[in-house]
């Protein structure tokens, strides 16, 4: 109860000083985003949240409206062409999902906690790990978007079809290291997750999340 009354405050005092403290930067970002792609600032989409219940995620857009209907659906390859001309960048420095700070202030997710995930990427983790995955509130950020921050590129370089190798391979250790955030919940891990989350943006292919969470499931062969 401690944790979670802290955890809470900890979200709302960071949501709130990132959103004042970013007001300059989301100015640009949203008048480029006008004048580029499809000319949408927003992108609004069901995920699934704590105790399974929905909410509408909110992120930069950069992608083109129609895209979870053309080319590999809700798998995302590098280079994706249905990327917009500035989407590429705001994914890769993750831009793009700082507009769920307002998600958080709300209470929609949590600053560390599983992603939140549509139906079709939920139903690929193994069912033990569905039943419990969000029975804590899903997060901005977590040891899973630590570990796989270069997902589209592991997905993009698979044999075969991108869905199987994210069901068959991603999905399961996806699910190991969710039940490993909550098997060690803490105030202190999530200050953790938050460091290795700016750090990995800033070096994405160093093995610091590995030294510093060393009981982490051992990653498999990708």
């Amino acid at each position: 109860m401690i944790y979670k009354f802290f955890k809470r405050l900890l979200d709302l005092f960071v949501s709130i000083l990132v959103a004042i403290v970013l007001l300059p930067l989301f100015i640009p970002v949203m008048i480029g985003l006008k004048l580029t792609g499809e000319g949408y600032i927003f992108y609004k989409q069901k995920r699934i949240g704590y105790r399974k219940k929905y909410f509408d995620i909110l992120k930069f857009a950069t992608m083109l409206k129609d895209s979870p209907n053309l080319g590999t659906g809700m798998i995302t390859l590098r280079n994706d062409p249905r990327i917009t001309p500035m989407g590429g960048f705001l994914r890769k420095t993750k831009i793009n999902e700082l507009p769920q700070i307002f998600n958080i202030i709300l209470g929609d997710i949590s600053l560390v906690g599983p992603r939140p995930l549509v139906d079709k990427t939920f139903n690929a983790y193994p069912q033990e790990v569905q039943d419990v995955v969000y029975m804590v509130k899903p997060g901005l950020t977590g040891i899973g978007s630590i570990v796989f921050r270069d997902e589209e590129a592991l997905v993009s370089a698979a044999e075969g079809d991108p869905h199987e190798y994210y069901k068959n391979v991603i999905a399961p250790y996806k699910g190991e290291l969710e039940m490993w955030y909550q098997a060690n919940a803490s105030f202190w891990l999530d200050l953790k997750v938050i460091f290795l989350t700016a750090w990995v943006i800033l070096f994405s292919k160093s093995e610091l999340p590995h030294k510093i969470l060393k009981s982490l499931p051992p990653k498999p062969d990708f």
